[in-house]
């Protein structure tokens, strides 16, 4: 006999399809934050055939403390600012073998494109965001002038002729066009960009 007066039973019988769907939703929904990075290909470990002496004044330093503050050259400079001095010595041509420089030709500082080095060297304390966005406005120098340089032998920019040689989706005829031209440009301009031993604030 059925008893009366009783609590009602609960159905519990879709409860595990429905967390199952809750699971599913929950899943499909969510958007995993993914970490910035930098593109970057590292050369093959090869030895010198000599020792190579590299001048100071070849070198653009680039230094970035705990705080987030810049020093280029050892003068505190703000961000805004770091790409145009990063060009500058870049496209400096100082020692008069560059006849493509359209910079000053200051004797002190870098003698040729090919020559120069930019230093970078941060905190252990440094923000990562930080890292990033110098590390950006310095490429983004070299990018600069290598634009300019595409636009004046190909008429158009070399990030844009880098990018679709670099894409797989792009023909093996276009890119074997694009492979002597992009090498040409960087050859120009190549990307010296090195970084120091991070340093510990005390």
């Amino acid at each position: 006999m059925a008893r009366r007066g009783g609590p009602p039973e609960v159905n519990a019988g879709s409860m595990a399809d429905i967390a199952f769907l809750l699971l599913i939703f929950f899943l499909v929904t969510t958007t995993i934050e993914t970490d910035a990075g930098l593109d970057r290909m590292l050369p093959p470990m090869e030895p010198p055939d000599t020792d190579v002496v590299i001048k100071q004044k070849n070198i653009f330093t680039v230094n970035i403390n705990k705080s987030g503050q810049l020093l280029a050259e050892e003068e505190l400079t703000n961000l805004k600012d770091l790409r145009r001095k990063a060009m500058a010595f870049l496209d400096n041509g100082g020692d008069g073998t560059c006849n493509y420089c359209k910079g000053r030709k200051d004797a002190s500082s870098s003698d040729n494109p090919t020559k120069a080095i930019i230093s970078l060297k941060n905190d252990r304390e440094t923000k990562y965001g930080t890292y990033i966005t110098v590390q950006n406005e310095l490429v983004g120098a070299y990018n600069d002038l290598r634009n300019r340089e595409a636009q004046r032998l190909f008429g158009r920019d070399f990030t844009d002729m880098e990018a679709e040689f670099l894409n797989p989706e792009t023909p093996s005829s276009i890119r074997d066009d694009l492979k002597p031209k992009v090498q040409q440009v960087q050859e120009l301009f190549p990307q010296k960009l090195s970084e120091a031993e991070t340093s510990t604030s005390n």
